[in-house]
């Protein structure tokens, strides 16, 4: 059965941005795992830290939101606990990946773009995941399970994109399961501004998937988006 990664900076990033390919994959019965790399306990916990919560009791409170959105979702999620603020990039994290990625064998692999200059973290994610990606194809890398094949890789949109040079070239309908998305950002009081930002962001990138679609599709005047960055060229033998 194919499967769906996502390697995660933080814990709240994999539902603003990618909470809908997640729903769609678990919606038709793949598998689908959230690999976060830190809590976001230092850099995107603000509120937490103002009501004057220890680093103990924030990392427990972005730990348990994340679990029930990953629980709305349908997925599964992995803490590494790595630290945010700086997310440091380590021989040791990329292994600890690696493993991950022989585990789950994914067909697909979403993570973060590779330049965001408001949040190093993001871009370490990126370089870690991809790394670890080449890795586990290696036959010879000391990992447990069989080498992972060839699995598209697909940056989701960051917050500033103009700024990230993201480009998007696949834009997904998850009109379908966009009120799961909506529920689970709700799981995730801690960065609550964030719910209407990305609900009006999933209409406007439903616009786009409506004028990119065509009129033949007939899709609903409430289409939702995500956009997608592709990484590696597809493979296909077939033009469409």
């Amino acid at each position: 059965m194919s499967s769906l990664l996502v390697v995660s900076a933080h814990a709240g990033d994999f539902v603003w941005r990618a909470a809908g390919a997640i729903a769609l994959a678990t919606s038709r019965g793949r598998r689908a795992k959230v690999l976060c790399l830190s809590f976001g306990e230092r850099g995107e916990s603000a509120k937490a830290w103002r009501e004057g919560k220890s680093l103990t009791e924030i990392k427990a409170i972005r730990r348990g939101e994340a679990e029930a959105a990953a629980g709305v979702l349908g997925a599964e999620i992995e803490f590494l606990d790595a630290g945010d603020y700086p997310l440091q990039e380590t021989p040791e994290l990329v292994d600890r990946i690696v493993r991950v990625y022989r585990e789950v064998n994914p067909s697909v692999v979403l993570t973060h773009p590779l330049a965001d200059p408001y949040n190093g973290d993001h871009p370490a994610a990126a370089r870690m995941a991809l790394q670890a990606r080449v890795l586990a194809q290696a036959i010879g890398y000391d990992a447990p399970g069989d080498p992972l094949g060839a699995p598209p890789v697909f940056f989701f949109e960051p917050h500033q994109p103009e700024q990230c040079d993201f480009k998007p070239n696949v834009l997904l309908d998850i009109t379908p399961v966009f009120e799961t998305k909506r529920k689970a950002m709700e799981c995730l009081p801690a960065q609550q501004h964030m719910w209407e930002y990305y609900s009006d962001l999933a209409k406007r990138r439903g616009v786009q998937v409506k004028r990119n679609a065509g009129p033949n599709l007939g899709l609903p005047h409430n289409t939702m988006g995500e956009a997608y960055m592709r990484l590696y060229p597809q493979v296909t033998e077939e033009l469409a």
